[in-house]
């Protein structure tokens, strides 16, 4: 009796916030940080919140639903990494300085997300999604914008700087996207994976001045 007595005070101690919502979550991204999307299982995160896992249902339908959550939260963290490379520049650079460097920065924050937390970054583009009119907060950093409107907002800069031609300004984001998306997969899961540090940086500067003249 007195065994199970005490079980029972590890397990209530484990929530004296009472928010198991939130450890559940805290725990699929742990494990989305080291399995990436396959990894997000809610059997082993009830198991790493300590708790039964009926327990989870009360807050996740099922593993999908965590998932999604999950892949939520790895967006925002990448919005906040963006966030944090744009607030590094220079303010006194000119409107169109300043607007190049925006894209750079947007481009270059998600190419160091992209192997910092590679598990993160295969979660957050692991579902099929509509990033068009997605006004979903939990996927925003700390300016309430997604990772997908933060790359407008800098592709918008680039238009109102007079460095992109209005004719050129509409589905910009697709190409821009593409192009950094498709070098962040061939170093993080491709044949570009064996690559030093100093070739993918050389390689990514060349990538991000390459998206911005060819818009």
């Amino acid at each position: 009796m007195k065994r199970g007595k005490t079980a029972s005070r590890r397990k209530r101690a484990t929530y004296r916030h009472g928010d198991l919502h939130r450890a559940l979550l805290q725990a699929g991204i742990e494990l989305a940080r080291t399995g990436g999307p396959d990894a997000v299982v809610l059997r082993e995160a009830t198991r790493r919140a300590g708790v039964v896992p009926n327990a989870a249902y009360r807050h996740f339908a099922g593993r999908s639903a965590l998932l999604q959550a999950v892949r939520a939260a790895s967006l925002s963290a990448l919005a906040v990494a963006m966030e944090t490379e744009l607030a590094s520049l220079d303010p006194d650079l000119s409107p169109a300085d300043q607007a190049r460097a925006s894209l750079r920065a947007i481009g270059t924050a998600y190419l160091r997300f992209a192997q910092a937390e590679t598990g993160l970054f295969r979660t957050a583009f692991s579902v099929p999604d509509d990033p068009r009119g997605d006004e979903d907060p939990a996927k925003a950093g700390s300016t309430g914008r997604n990772p997908f409107q933060l790359l407008s907002d800098a592709l918008d800069r680039l238009l109102a700087g007079g460095v992109l031609p209005p004719a050129r300004r509409a589905g910009a984001e697709y190409l821009a996207w593409s192009a950094v998306h498709g070098f962040a997969m061939l170093l993080v899961e491709g044949p570009l994976r064996g690559f030093t540090p100093e070739e993918r940086q050389a390689i990514g500067e060349r990538l991000l001045a390459m998206v911005e003249q060819g818009l």
